[in-house]
């Protein structure tokens, strides 16, 4: 069990799919498989120009973090019946060439990317949990659980980049702004396709 205390083990399927509200579930699960997806792929391109750096195990430690993302993911994708998305191909190389291209801005350029994507998508965990408790937050209790514990982890890689000067790289605002952009148009359509 990881330090937040969420199991990553698969949850009973019956019991998941009792009474759920498919199409709300679907999107979830969906946009934050293909999220988490994309958030492997930007630091393993981090890790391609950066591991040998000083910042290389920072990187790799938030990176371990996103394979445990993706992996419970991968697993409520199969308990729920979820499909993934069709974008994740591009998502491949979009997610692998932003986080190379942000690293070759150097070590200040990665933690701008890391904190333009963790902020967007911990905003987005924030969203997800809203509508799950409206919903019914006893009847997605296990699910609330795994956003929660998702969603303070992101907020840490972000806290993770600003520590390391973030906010001192190059046109930083500029950049943030045109990566969470690019985070909004990847969360719309991978909700829906």
């Amino acid at each position: 069990v990881p330090a937040g205390g969420v199991s990553l083990r698969p949850c009973s399927t019956r019991a998941a799919l009792e009474g759920v509200n498919r199409p709300v579930i679907e999107r979830i699960i969906r946009v934050d498989h293909a999220g988490e997806y994309g958030a492997n792929r930007i630091y393993a391109g981090q890790m391609a120009v950066l591991g040998r750096s000083s910042v290389g195990p920072v990187i790799q430690q938030m990176w371990n973090q996103e394979k445990d993302h993706l992996k419970k993911f991968n697993e409520l994708m199969v308990v729920y019946r979820v499909r993934p998305t069709v974008l994740l191909p591009f998502w491949n190389v979009a997610g692998f060439v932003l986080g190379a291209g942000s690293a070759l801005l150097g070590k200040k350029g990665a933690m701008a990317c890391t904190v333009a994507v963790e902020e967007s998508i911990s905003d987005h965990y924030n969203s997800q949990i809203r509508t799950l408790m409206e919903e019914d937050p006893e009847k997605y209790k296990e699910l609330l659980q795994i956003i929660k514990q998702f969603r303070d982890e992101e907020r840490e890689h972000h806290d993770i980049g600003l520590e390391h000067d973030a906010e001192a790289a190059p046109a930083y605002l500029v950049l943030k702004t045109a990566i969470q952009l690019g985070c909004k148009a990847a969360i719309f359509l991978s909700e829906r396709i």
